[in-house]
């Protein structure tokens, strides 16, 4: 009977072992079963850190009522114990570190017996407590490959007579024990450090990212941070259509990793583009090659009246062509000075002054060589003549296909099951509720609700953002107006909006990432549409 129960419990611990993902907690469950197989009053684990010592995690001693580490929110008050000396011997000074260094069982009929071993430290413990240590049973844990993963340590062995030395088969199911738990507890630890090496991998494509481009520097770290912010508000708020939402930590672990990896596909964006900080720009901005013609122009301007006045002996005809020719310069002068201001880029460029670079462009011309042309070029005038921002049509195209570049190169990973969604949560952060996004066109029903949430994040984070060199950062009450427009054009997810208003994400984030005088004062009923939530 006694081996049925010892082969149920070494089953139901292998069961236990293998779905437990939780280290601390996969240490403890050990512990607790060996106390369970050797019916011991008490017992540490020990794991083993990287400088090679053996650190306590779990302890339990019933007659003591003490439990500390493992899940117990107590912490153990303990340093780490050497398994070497200084000089590369073994510590013998401790049972744990001298079965640690010497992979062998060691296992104690009676603590105040033995002379084989240095048990100074149980017993100046027992003089403290007033507990009596007598049988001592101390496995080293090995995995497969013959690693050291940990020390179990089992004190005071005990049967219906009271305290007993521990049986030598007992002590043997441990080790079987010890050796499932140390597997087990290797494949854990390779799995986290995946986990850690795939995590670290998503933050160093991000950081190689904002480090390509001036421009947009900590963007890709800024996006995942906010949109954790929300999930958080989401999960949190309790009314309305996101009531029962809710996220594990598994799933926001899967959203965080979009996160960081949302822009992947600029790091194939060409770096002329993506950091196009003025309209003329090229491998270098062109601005001073058009304002050099200008002078050119000018020049021009005044040899011609220069020469007519040279011609005449009129003093009225001689001061009229010099104004003439002083009002010429001066248009020209702010001619200039209007095609250096359109290079910058903004907001917003009317239709007036897109006609006015046209014209400028046209009917300005200077002479080069003796021959006669145009102050700009066709494809000047095309750049100089952009709407909003800098990028013209073509390389706006470019810009945007960065996201069918990431969500190809998400799709073409294999990820693990837990992760399968990434590549959607992360192409979808430029979709439009009402279809009219990139690169799917897809609508809001066939959108994911943290896709929708990554949406939000990376446009608050880019109206925001002070980095730009085409705009000047905005103010939040500003922000939060344009999304507002943005929620009634059918832009941006209105449920999500409500909450990332409600919630204050806005004044989170501020608080982490903005300066001082962008946030200002926010009042919900300037917010268009917002009225309806209030």
């Amino acid at each position: 009977m006694e081996v049925d129960n010892t082969l149920s419990e070494l089953v139901q611990v292998g069961i236990e072992l293998s779905t437990e993902k939780d280290t601390t907690l996969l240490l403890e469950k050990i512990l607790n079963a060996a106390k369970r197989l050797s019916r011991a009053d008490g017992g540490t684990i020990y794991g083993v850190t990287e400088d090679k010592k053996l650190k306590f995690d779990t302890l339990f001693n019933d007659s003591l009522g003490l439990y500390m580490g493992g899940s117990s929110g107590k912490p153990i008050p303990f340093d780490g114990i050497p398994i070497y000396e200084e000089n590369g011997d073994i510590n013998t000074h401790t049972l744990v570190s001298h079965a640690a260094g010497t992979g062998n069982i060691i296992n104690i009929e009676d603590v105040y017996a033995v002379t084989e071993y240095d048990l100074s430290g149980p017993r100046k413990m027992d003089e403290k407590t007033g507990y009596h240590t007598q049988s001592v049973l101390c496995i080293p844990m090995k995995n497969h490959e013959g690693d050291l993963n940990g020390v179990l340590q089992l004190i005071n062995a005990q049967n219906d007579d009271g305290v007993v030395p521990f049986d030598p088969d007992v002590a043997e199911s441990i080790r079987a024990l010890a050796s499932l738990a140390a597997v087990a507890l290797t494949n854990r630890e390779l799995i986290d450090s995946m986990e850690q090496l795939f995590q670290s991998f998503t933050r160093l494509i991000a950081k190689a990212i904002d480090e390509k481009s001036p421009y947009t520097g900590g963007h890709c770290r800024r996006v995942p941070e906010l949109t954790m912010m929300i999930a958080d508000a989401v999960c949190r708020f309790d009314s309305g259509p996101m009531a029962e939402f809710d996220m594990t930590e598994e799933d926001k672990n899967e959203l965080s990793i979009a996160g960081w990896l949302h822009d992947c596909g600029k790091i194939a964006t060409p770096e002329y583009v993506m950091d196009k900080s003025k309209k003329l720009e090229a491998v270098f901005d062109r601005i001073e090659m058009v304002v050099t013609r200008f002078e050119l122009a000018q020049r021009d301007i005044e040899l011609h009246y220069l020469r007519q006045v040279a011609k005449t002996d009129n003093s009225d005809e001689k001061s009229a062509l010099l104004a003439e020719m002083e009002a010429k310069i001066k248009q020209s002068q702010e001619d200039c000075e209007f095609v250096r201001r359109a290079n910058t880029g903004g907001e917003f460029m009317t239709p007036e002054d897109q006609a006015r670079i046209e014209k400028i462009g046209k009917e300005t011309t200077l002479e080069v060589n003796g021959a006669t042309q145009p102050l700009l070029t066709d494809e000047e005038i095309y750049n100089l003549q952009i709407a909003r921002g800098t990028l013209n049509n073509e390389e706006r195209q470019v810009i945007n296909r960065h996201m069918d570049i990431t969500i190809s190169m998400l799709e073409s990973l294999p990820f693990p099951k837990h992760l399968q969604r990434v590549p959607e949560y992360a192409g979808g952060h430029h979709e439009k509720m009402d279809g009219t996004g990139y690169p799917k066109g897809l609508t809001k029903e066939q959108m994911s609700i943290p896709a929708r949430m990554m949406a939000i994040a990376d446009i608050f984070e880019a109206l925001t953002a002070s980095d730009r060199p085409y705009k000047p950062a905005k103010k939040v009450s500003e922000c939060l107006k344009i999304m507002g427009f943005m929620c009634k054009d059918q832009h941006i997810d209105p449920d999500l909006f409500e909450i990332f208003v409600k919630e204050k994400v806005y004044e989170q984030y501020s608080k982490e990432f903005l300066s001082d005088d962008q946030y200002d004062e926010v009042k919900w009923e300037n917010i268009p549409g917002f009225q309806a939530f209030l």
